[in-house]
């Protein structure tokens, strides 16, 4: 995947505690409680050729910093436990919501 490609479809590269990359597409962006998290999922080469239902999907709280040379940054964390049971339950009504508006279509 070119750095064109990725930066158009909005991917995020990350990297496990074994330390293997892992590249996950922003699939939704959403507030609660005044903090701003992340619905992400795998980024595949060719997105048409996937189905959604069959990949995780991953929820990041969204820490924004400013760096050591005043650049505003933006830092990917997960939520506690509590708290992802509920991020859980407004990504799967986000997500309900758009597959009833496509099928009205």
């Amino acid at each position: 995947m070119t750095p064109e490609m990725m930066e158009e479809r909005d991917i995020v590269e990350f990297t496990d505690d074994a330390g293997n990359t892992l590249l996950l597409e922003v699939m939704d962006y959403f507030f609660y409680n005044g903090e701003e998290f992340a619905a992400l999922c795998e980024a595949k080469e060719n997105p048409a050729d996937d189905d959604p239902d069959d990949d995780p999907v991953y929820i990041m709280k969204i820490n924004v910093f400013t760096d050591e040379n005043g650049e505003e940054m933006e830092e990917f964390v997960s939520p506690d436990d509590e708290l992802m049971e509920k991020l859980v339950q407004i990504v799967r009504t986000r997500f309900g919501e758009d597959d009833d508006e496509d099928e009205e279509e």
